[in-house]
């Protein structure tokens, strides 16, 4: 069986948003491993952009944030700036916060949780400023990793108490116990902080160090419900700001994330990992030719040693994945180069931020017709789009 209906049924998936919906992720693919994988494929970079270490979210579900400020770090690194670890959980604090007054803006009728996408990094970014890690590891309720379930708990109580407006008008007071219930958490804010002997506040950090400017970067998607080369609602639960992305056509996914990788940028990748042929421990991903209940047990166990034919990728076959459910919001990672494997055939090098325990410490080597098939969005600096992508687009 597909893991998908099984998390479905539970409520676990990525956009549930809960600290025990990611390690339900990881444990869902523990056995999607085969036992001489590492032996079986010979991976050469082609293209291999710098990044920085490799993180651990452990239980937050927040891989957007690590995923895209880990993208905005090798932006530094392409700028020629010395990389800052920036802080995951800054940026996911201050979506919490913009999450829950728009939840009480639209009456309750919004998701809560962790879960975020790839522009929710730009625009905290743009609203806040930016943090390194060292100032703000967003864990002062006394654990030894990020796990937010407590907080969640105690946070939907707060606004479920402000759309119930039990006196006829909203408590004039229920966004400071919100911030305040969050801060008590996982940290207040400093106004002020030095880093490297000089002060700085969040904004100012933003705009001296980190240096981006978050109007530099777009975020893209394909689907055929709206026209192509226009923008349109990302329609996926964890969208909670209701952005926008530019609609294109499925084969200019790879088309766009070719360009940008080949000169130096690298992309924040937004896509659907629960898979039968997406296995973390060996680091690879791919599209099995074979649907996996039609497989022998000796294919099963040896999906992953060494390259595999791989299903045609339609237009078709993706928006249908999509609207049942078969292809979700459920990870971010950043796409950072190209390799070949054996046959020649190219794969898109992607870090994670499950620390660096599997075959590849850390990344993987996911198939194009995977993300043609499974990316829900990805976000890049505008000058990595293709000339006639950015024509089209009116950029």
């Amino acid at each position: 069986m597909s893991i998908k209906p099984v998390l479905l049924a539970a409520g676990l998936l990525f956009s549930a948003g809960s600290g025990f919906a990611q390690d339900d992720l990881v444990n869902s693919l523990k056995n999607n491993q085969s036992t001489d994988s590492k032996n079986s494929f010979v991976f050469t970079p082609v293209i291999n952009a710098e990044a920085t270490s490799v993180k651990n979210q452990k239980s937050s579900g927040t891989c957007w944030s690590y995923s895209t400020n880990s993208f905005l770090e090798s932006e530094m690194i392409r700028a020629g700036k010395k990389p800052v670890d920036l802080a995951d959980i800054f940026t996911a604090r201050n979506a919490y916060i913009e999450k829950g007054i728009n939840y009480v803006r639209m009456h309750g009728a919004l998701t809560l949780g962790d879960g975020g996408a790839c522009h929710d990094v730009i625009n905290m970014f743009a609203l806040y400023g930016a943090l390194p890690q060292e100032v703000y590891s967003g864990r002062d309720y006394g654990t030894a990793a990020n796990k937010s379930d407590d907080m969640n708990k105690l946070t939907k109580a707060i606004l479920e108490e402000a759309v119930k407006a039990p006196n006829g008008k909203l408590d004039p007071n229920w966004k400071k116990k919100y911030i305040a219930t969050i801060d008590s958490c996982l940290g207040a804010v400093p106004e002020n902080f030095t880093y490297e002997g000089k002060n700085y506040t969040p904004k100012t950090f933003a705009k001296e160090v980190v240096g981006i400017n978050p109007t530099d970067y777009v975020e893209l998607s394909s689907f055929t419900t709206a026209p192509y080369y226009t923008k349109a609602v990302l329609m996926v639960p964890d969208n909670w700001s209701y952005d926008q992305v530019y609609n294109v056509q499925m084969d200019d996914i790879t088309k766009v994330i070719d360009n940008a990788l080949k000169k130096g940028f690298t992309v924040a990748w937004a896509t659907d990992v629960s898979e039968k042929g997406f296995s973390w421990k060996n680091g690879v991903a791919f599209v099995p030719e074979k649907d996996f209940d039609s497989m022998s047990k000796e294919e099963k166990a040896t999906m992953f040693n060494g390259p595999k034919a791989e299903k045609e990728i339609t237009t078709e076959l993706r928006q249908e994945a999509f609207d049942n459910y078969q292809t979700t919001d459920d990870h971010g990672m950043q796409i950072t180069g190209i390799a070949k494997d054996q046959n020649g055939k190219e794969y898109y090098i992607v870090k994670n931020s499950w620390g660096v325990t599997n075959d590849y410490k850390g990344y993987l080597y996911v198939t194009k017709n995977f993300v043609k098939y499974k990316t829900t969005a990805f976000l890049l600096n505008k000058k990595g789009l293709p000339s006639d992508i950015r024509k089209k687009l009116s950029l």
